[in-house]
């Protein structure tokens, strides 16, 4: 079984070499292939996210980060590829709060070895682990930073900037994820990835600066917490626009490439998006400041290095080829069934 204490985590950070760490990601992707379902934020939206994030750190930190804007963006969706291919992936992007009781945030301790001594770790995996996930993300970036190690820590950012997109989701933090216990099915893809593709050209992306951020542990808390208490909106709103709207103009057909797909109609979205008032935007927008937000403080609990020394350093052949060999997989491979928020 899987284990995510602290100490294990910074042990394995410090031993794995570039090349083992990545021959374990091709190992967990032996069997995904690119598939039809809908993910967190959508591939657009996560993309979108991490691409932000970088244009809020600071003069230090930003011509590294530019330097590799387009890995860090193509990669923010790495996690959703390898989500399938193993049991222990997809627990990290959510966490199903009303599992725990009508008041949650009083009954699950903020720190993983609390958590686990009351509900055991079967039973944190089984109903997800996004907030703490998060905070052991955090310090393996830390530790990449430590090592400057160009690879390591442009791998890290990308899929921390995932997580972070994932917990700012409110359907994120609900066992009811797609709708699927109210009649709503559809309804993930349609709140986090069919509105940012309509309408996220003319969102506001100036969010500020990125700031330090003390324990990266409650800020994770904090994300899922309001994500939380948004979900019931994003629900309770779609079930009434549903009531209201005529049927024959909900969905709509749109080619995509060579296939037609049925989405939700950009009338019908449009309504919802306008019943929402905001709330992807200002979700995304939370998503943004903190990735780059954590970033920076990564950054500076490591000391601060600098990262002019290895601005112009480019990513292994090794890393590149794994990563390569990792997408064709994910195109060409069959998925496991994997218990999780499967859309």
């Amino acid at each position: 079984m899987l284990r995510i204490n602290y100490l294990l985590s910074l042990h394995i950070i410090m031993k794995k070499t570039v090349a083992i760490i990545f021959f374990n990601i091709i190992f967990l992707c032996l069997s995904v292939k690119n598939t039809n379902h809908t993910y967190s934020w959508g591939f657009f939206g996560h993309k979108r996210i991490n691409k932000m994030a970088v244009l809020t750190l600071p003069p230090v930190m930003v011509g590294f980060y530019k330097k590799h804007i387009d890995f860090v963006t193509e990669h923010a969706v790495d996690p959703d590829k390898r989500r399938h291919a193993n049991q222990y992936e997809a627990p990290r992007h959510y966490i199903d709060l009303d599992h725990y009781g009508k008041n949650p945030f009083d009954t699950v301790p903020k720190y993983w070895n609390d958590a686990v001594k009351k509900f055991t770790e079967d039973t944190l995996n089984a109903y997800g682990i996004v907030p703490w996930w998060i905070d052991v993300m955090s310090y393996k970036l830390t530790n990449a930073f430590k090592k400057m190690d160009v690879g390591l820590i442009l791998h890290y950012s990308a899929d921390i900037g995932h997580y972070i997109g994932d917990a700012h989701v409110p359907l994120h933090t609900t066992e009811n994820y797609n709708g699927q216990l109210t009649g709503q099915k559809g309804i993930h893809g349609f709140w986090e990835s069919r509105l940012p593709e309509l309408y996220a050209d003319d969102y506001d992306y100036f969010t500020g600066r990125a700031k330090y951020i003390e324990k990266p542990i409650d800020e994770a808390w904090n994300a899922v917490k309001a994500s939380f208490l948004a979900k019931d909106s994003v629900l309770s709103f779609e079930a009434e626009l549903n009531t209201k709207f005529p049927g024959d103009k909900k969905y709509a057909y749109e080619n995509r490439g060579n296939v037609t797909v049925k989405v939700y109609s950009e009338e019908y979205s449009k309504a919802y998006d306008k019943m929402l008032n905001g709330m992807v935007e200002r979700r995304m927008r939370l998503s943004i400041i903190m990735v780059g937000s954590i970033w920076y403080t990564a950054w500076v609990n490591a000391g601060q290095p600098n990262l002019d020394k290895i601005e112009t350093k480019q990513i292994s052949d090794s890393l590149k080829k794994a990563l390569d060999e990792q997408e064709y997989l994910w195109k060409n491979g069959t998925p496991k069934e994997v218990k999780g928020h499967d859309d």
